[in-house]
């Protein structure tokens, strides 16, 4: 071996072991509407490997391959067999998530109470969040980086009526809606509040903060879905106030679904505008070339911007953008009615 070649050698192996710290981070969120009409139907269709639009969710994730992704829209079941079908089948397409996260939803928890408000019980929207059966449309972190399962904090459990200044609905001469008992044991969570550790390659840690708000629809005069999205939004505020505790001083990323377009559709869209305009944390506006900054394409509703990623303000953000669908055939168009969304951010 020449001199040359030993130098040559030497230095790679110098350099080795920066090489295997990546010098970048793509944090993703992605709704993926991965809802069935009950129990372990979600877990069948997986494993048959047949369902076209599971083969679309695994392409999208697959294609934009981040990192770290918070999932919405996953039905969740007690042995997390579902999800770790969805994380095998992404392993097969060559995006490996060797590291998952999911929890009991608020979603489809059973009450016996009319939360609604329509005189009857039993219903879907009489659960703690909207659901057909305990666990319909839950949410699911992956990450290719190890997740510090004890140090998860889930404010799933905090009442609504708890949350400082709660808007709750009220019937016009102010008695409680729909009801005092209602009101006692309803959660702010329609589906969950996370905030998941992730160890990273550099040796800190990223702080994951990850929800799916209720819509701000289907409901009456009350307002009561509008007000319950709000808060839901509004949380997130008070969290990084301390309100529940101590918070990180840095290396935060909040990315999920707040069911809220800072300026179209139904909803009170100042919640989205405060918690963007919060100088503890910074919207890059991601964006993709058939739909702007866009992230759902509802066929009667039409476009709107209601999934973000919003990294803290002591991140370097190098990129972002939206999977959007570039043609009726893509897998973005069959995979969900949602947008993946995505931002690369450096570490130091």
């Amino acid at each position: 071996m020449t001199r040359a070649a030993t130098a040559l050698c030497l230095l790679c192996l110098t350099l080795w072991p920066a090489l295997l710290v990546a010098d970048s981070l793509r944090v993703a969120t992605f709704n993926t509407e991965l809802m069935r009409k009950g129990p372990g139907l979600l877990l069948r269709d997986l494993q048959r490997g047949k369902d076209p639009q599971i083969r679309a969710v695994v392409a999208v994730i697959a294609g934009a391959d981040p990192d770290v992704i918070a999932l919405q829209g996953v039905d969740w079941d007690l042995d997390g067999l579902a999800l770790a079908e969805l994380a095998d089948l992404l392993a097969q397409a060559g995006s490996p998530f060797p590291y998952m996260f999911t929890a009991l939803p608020n979603s489809g928890m059973a009450t016996n109470l009319d939360l609604d408000g329509d005189g009857r019980t039993g219903g879907g929207a009489d659960a703690q969040g909207f659901g057909l059966f305990t666990g319909h449309g839950g949410l699911a972190v992956l990450s290719k980086h190890p997740i510090d399962r004890a140090g998860v904090r889930d404010f799933s459990d905090l009442l609504w009526r708890d949350l400082p200044d709660a808007l709750l609905p009220q019937y016009p001469d102010g008695r409680p809606f729909p009801s005092p008992e209602a009101q006692a044991v309803q959660r702010l969570s329609n589906t969950g509040h996370w905030v998941v550790p992730i160890r990273l390659p550099d040796g800190q840690s990223l702080h994951l903060m990850t929800f799916q708000a209720a819509p701000p629809v289907f409901d009456g005069e009350e307002d009561r879905n509008g007000r319950r999205n709000h808060d839901e939004i509004r949380f997130w505020t008070l969290y990084l106030d301390g309100a529940f505790g101590p918070v990180p001083q840095r290396r935060m990323v909040l990315a999920g679904g707040a069911n809220l377009d800072p300026d179209t559709g139904e909803g009170r869209h100042q919640a989205i505008r405060d918690l963007r305009r919060d100088t503890r944390l910074q919207d890059p506006r991601p964006s993709s070339p058939g739909g702007g900054n866009d992230t759902v394409d509802w066929p009667r509703v039409g476009r709107m911007r209601v999934d973000y990623v919003l990294p803290s303000a002591d991140w370097i953000v190098t990129g972002s953008g939206v999977v959007w669908p570039t043609d009726p055939d893509s897998a973005a168009s069959g995979a969900s009615r949602h947008r993946l969304v995505w931002v690369d951010l450096a570490l130091d």
